[in-house]
């Protein structure tokens, strides 16, 4: 009752507030010039066109004028158009009240549900903990997927980027873990995808029950790119809410390299200049400012799932390398698994959990060693066994995993409706190497 007071009379002093009104002065490419109010890179405008108010974001200065992205179409704005400032940047509704929602990339309801009413209404900038104030990683936390659970194992409160190509199975592992995962509520961030896919996404993959216990927020790619950007912002914030109440969140964006291609184009648009392959300075300074707002709090974690686009099967192109260094592991997924009919297309030799020691018993360990040094083995010897070069004994570990590769090749695959639980798949890597012994 207290919060709902507060806002009431919040709203009513903004509402009992003098407006200072400005004027568009130009409209160039994606950004409006405004002259004539005041205001903060952050901070939200109002531009009046023909009878409806487009909000924009300020996000350059100069001297008397600012320089705006519109968070929605540019169509009829024109030099001369009034503008008045909110006074303060975008703030989101956030509460219990929000699960089985899908949102935009604003924090407003899209799926035809009631309005966001009650909850608290909070700005989408957080800064992120203080180093010595979070919790350590030291619980696993079973994401459903047999591969990632035994041979990169997350933590509760860990950062884990998801690399590959497109069409790589990107969006359909993060659905197979959206429905498998034990975390108690799911914030996923659709970036940039197509809005054909975004239904199904929701239907096919994520399904009722992965609903019932997530939040969606929805940027398709045809939205202004500021509203892309803002919707990695809030899902974080949101996800920082449940933390906060003490909760293991599950954060799971798709996809990271498209919120670096929206700022890249809010940067150019503001004047940034070009630097790495076309990204500006401040591409570089959002990753860290976004990545570091996950992990775990004082209270509550969130586990945090990003996808990383890699241009052209690089792995080492700048948005990749930058992100990879930020996250605490990496799971590849290749082209070449994925054309064979292997899903998940998860290149155990190439992924890597730092967290893995923290969250994994020494036998655990062991046999995860150990599996990964016969498929090292393989992966070695394969052309010559393939060709008939190889000759038996020159190898133990190679002859051994020679004769365990289809049981391995089944435990490493695993169908989109069939999550394992962590212990199951323990179990399972267990058996596969008695049976070598």
């Amino acid at each position: 009752m207290t919060a709902l007071l507060e806002q009431r009379l919040h709203a009513a002093t903004t509402a009992a507030k003098p407006l200072a009104a400005g004027r568009v002065e130009s409209v160039l490419g994606l950004s409006v010039t405004v002259r004539g109010i005041s205001g903060s890179v952050g901070d939200l405008v109002s531009i009046t066109t023909g009878g409806a108010q487009v909000p924009a974001e300020v996000v350059a200065l100069d001297s008397d004028r600012l320089t705006c992205l519109p968070l929605g179409p540019l169509d009829g704005i024109g030099a001369g158009n009034p503008v008045v400032s909110s006074g303060g940047p975008l703030q989101v509704t956030v509460g219990d009240h929000l699960r089985g929602r899908v949102l935009d990339g604003l924090g407003r309801p899209m799926d035809g549900g009631p309005p966001l009413f009650g909850g608290e209404r909070v700005g989408v900038d957080l800064p992120a903990p203080n180093a010595l104030a979070r919790g350590r990683v030291c619980e696993p936390l079973s994401l459903g997927v047999r591969a990632m659970d035994t041979l990169i194992p997350a933590g509760r409160g860990q950062r884990m980027g998801i690399f590959a190509g497109s069409g790589v199975g990107k969006s359909s592992l993060l659905s197979m873990i959206t429905r498998g995962t034990e975390a108690e509520i799911s914030v996923i961030a659709l970036v940039g995808e197509r809005g054909r896919e975004v239904r199904e996404f929701l239907e096919n993959d994520l399904g009722p029950e992965g609903l019932a216990r997530s939040v969606v927020v929805v940027a398709t790619s045809d939205q202004p790119p500021l509203v892309r950007l803002r919707a990695c912002f809030v899902a974080t914030r949101i996800a920082e809410w449940f933390r906060d109440q003490g909760r293991d969140v599950l954060l799971m964006m798709d996809s990271l390299t498209r919120a670096a291609m929206a700022q890249r184009e809010v940067g150019l648009s503001a004047g940034e200049p070009p630097a790495t392959r076309g990204y500006p300075p401040s591409v570089f300074a959002l990753l860290p400012r976004l990545l570091e707002r996950a992990g775990p709090g004082a209270v509550g974690t969130i586990t945090g799932l990003y996808t990383v686009l890699v241009d052209g099967d690089d792995h080492n192109e700048p948005i990749a390398d930058a992100a990879r260094s930020i996250l605490d592991g990496h799971v590849v997924l290749t082209r070449k698994l994925a054309t064979s009919g292997h899903f998940p297309s998860i290149d155990v030799l190439e992924s890597v959990s730092r967290v893995a020691n923290a969250v994994t018993s020494r036998e655990q360990r062991a046999a995860a060693m150990e599996l990964r040094r016969m498929l090292a083995a393989y992966r070695d010897v394969r052309e010559l066994v393939e060709i008939g070069a190889y000759v038996t004994g020159t190898n133990p570990d190679a002859d051994r995993a020679s004769a365990l590769m289809p049981a391995i090749n089944t435990f490493l695959r695993q169908d989109l409706e069939e999550p394992t639980t962590a212990a199951e798949a323990w179990n399972a890597l267990a058996m596969i190497l008695q049976a070598g012994l």
